[in-house]
C-alpha cells in the first residue's frame, strides 16, 4: 500500500473514530429490520425523551450502559425523585400487552370493596380473546374481588379483568375511566381499547407512561400487596359441600424466578406482559439500600430465554450502581392534579391531609402484619433481609409525586 493511501486510511480512521464511540454500546448489534421508532416523539417529561435512540449522560465514575440490551423501547427512572437516568425511544407508542393492567388496577381497584362477594354470570365472561391468560374463573361460582385482583396480578387473569370491568359498570365505561386517568397521569401516549391489555387496534402506550402508571400504583397499600405477592390460594371447583383451591403463582419472574433466571434481590413488583403484536414487555420497581428504581422494558428481540428480565435486570444493575452519578435526562411528572395542588395529601386546606395525619397513616399502615390469607403471603423483598414497604407519606417541596416515605418491617422468621 502507498504511503499517501495509508495517510488516507488513517485520517479516515481516526475521523470515524469518535463517532463509532458514541454510538450506544448495543447500537451495533441492532438488527435493521426491526421497526425505526418515529423521528419526533412526545416531550412529556422532558425535551431528550423525546429524541429517538439513546439518551443519557454519564458523569465522573458512572457506569456505561448495559452491551446486552435489544429492546425497542426502555428507561430507569428513580421512583421518588422522578429523575430518569437514562431512556431509550422512550415514548415510542408500543403495544402494552397485559402491562396494560396495571393501569386497569390503579384506576378500578379503589372503587371496589376488596371484601365484597361476587357471582359469576355467563355474560360476564364473554368478548375474552382467543389464548388469553386465565386464572380459571367458573360461570355461576362466587368469588370476592380480593380473590379476583390476585388473579389479574398474579396470573395476569383476563377473565378476572372481564369481571371486575363488569363490576365497575361494563367494559365501555371501564375502558372511558381508564383514559381519563391516563391523561390525569399525563400518561399521553397510552390509547385504551381492551383493559386487559389484550392486543387490539390502536391500543398503545409506551415505556415513559407505563411507568408514570406503575409509579401511582405504588401510592396504593392494595396495589402494593398485590403485585408483590408470590404465590397465593385461588378459589376452585365445588365438589360437595367443600370448595376446592389451587395455588396460583406470580408469572413475574424477577420476583418469583425461573429455572434460568434468580429473583432480582429488592424486587416488589409490578407486572409483566406478552402478547404476539407486543412481545414482551415488563415494569419493575426494585429497592436497594434507600433507593428505590422502576424500569420498564419493550419488546426485545434477543432469543436469549426470559429476555425481557435479564434486560430490566441488567438497568436496574446499571441504575443502582449509576445514581448519582449521572445527569438526568428528564423526569417522571406528576400528576395534573398533583401540579395544581388540588387534592394533594399534605394540603391542608385543600382536600388533602396534613403532615402529622399522612405520617399517622403511615404508621397503621407498617403495623398491619401478614394474616396468611393470600397463601404464601405477600414478599415485598423476596431476598434474605428487612421486608420492604412502600408506606404512606407526604409530597417532597419540590412538587414533585414521589412514592411514599420507606420504611422497613422486621424479617420474616
Amino acid at each position: 500500500m502507498s504511503a499517501v493511501k495509508k495517510t488516507a486510511l488513517t485520517v479516515l480512521s481516526a475521523s470515524l473514530l469518535p463517532a463509532l464511540t458514541a454510538l450506544p454500546a448495543h447500537a451495533a448489534a441492532a438488527d435493521n429490520k426491526q421497526p425505526k421508532p418515529p423521528v419526533s416523539m412526545s416531550t412529556v417529561g422532558g425535551t431528550q425523551l423525546g429524541q429517538p435512540g439513546t439518551q443519557v449522560q454519564l458523569g465522573a465514575g458512572s457506569p456505561i450502559l448495559p452491551k446486552e440490551l435489544s429492546a425497542r423501547s426502555w428507561i430507569v427512572a428513580d421512583a421518588e425523585s422522578g429523575d430518569v437516568l437514562a431512556a431509550h425511544n422512550s415514548h415510542w407508542r408500543l403495544p402494552p400487552a397485559s402491562t396494560m393492567k396495571m393501569l386497569f388496577a390503579d384506576t378500578v381497584l379503589p372503587k371496589l370493596p376488596k371484601t365484597l362477594v361476587y357471582k359469576v354470570k355467563d355474560t360476564d365472561l364473554a368478548g375474552i380473546g382467543e389464548g388469553s391468560s386465565l386464572v380459571g374463573i367458573k360461570e355461576r361460582h362466587t368469588y370476592t374481588v380480593h380473590d379476583m385482583w390476585l388473579g389479574v396480578f398474579l396470573k395476569s387473569g383476563n377473565d378476572a379483568v372481564h369481571v371486575l370491568a363488569e363490576l365497575n359498570g361494563g367494559m365501555e365505561k371501564t375502558v372511558r375511566d381508564m383514559q381519563a386517568h391516563a391523561e390525569e397521569l399525563q400518561a399521553l401516549d397510552t390509547t385504551v381499547v381492551s383493559p386487559d391489555g389484550y392486543d387490539a387496534k390502536g391500543q398503545v402506550s409506551s415505556a415513559y407512561d407505563l411507568t408514570l402508571i406503575a409509579r401511582s400504583g405504588m401510592q396504593k397499600k392494595d396495589f402494593r400487596e398485590y403485585c408483590s405477592t408470590a404465590s397465593a390460594i385461588f378459589p376452585g371447583e365445588k365438589k360437595g359441600k367443600k370448595r376446592e383451591s389451587f395455588e396460583i403463582q406470580n408469572t413475574n419472574r424477577l420476583l418469583t424466578g425461573a429455572p434460568d433466571i434468580e429473583p432480582y434481590k429488592g424486587m416488589a413488583g409490578v407486572k409483566n406482559g406478552n402478547t404476539t403484536h407486543a412481545g414482551a414487555t415488563f415494569t419493575g420497581v426494585a429497592q436497594r439500600g434507600d433507593k428505590v428504581l422502576l424500569v420498564t422494558v419493550m419488546n426485545p428481540s434477543a432469543e436469549e430465554g426470559h429476555a425481557v428480565y435479564k434486560e430490566a435486570a441488567r438497568l436496574l444493575d446499571w441504575g443502582f450502581e449509576a445514581s448519582g452519578k449521572v445527569t438526568p435526562v428528564g423526569e417522571l411528572v406528576p400528576p395534573k392534579s398533583a401540579e395544581t395542588g388540588r387534592d394533594a395529601p399534605s394540603a391542608k386546606g385543600k382536600g388533602g391531609k396534613g403532615d402529622k395525619a399522612a405520617a399517622k397513616d403511615a404508621a397503621t399502615q407498617l403495623a398491619v402484619t401478614d394474616d396468611g390469607s393470600t397463601g404464601v403471603g405477600t414478599a415485598l423483598a423476596i431476598t434474605g433481609g428487612a421486608l420492604v414497604v412502600l408506606a404512606a407519606g407526604v409530597f417532597l417541596v419540590n412538587r414533585r409525586w414521589p412514592l411514599p416515605a420507606l420504611a422497613r418491617r422486621r424479617p420474616r422468621r
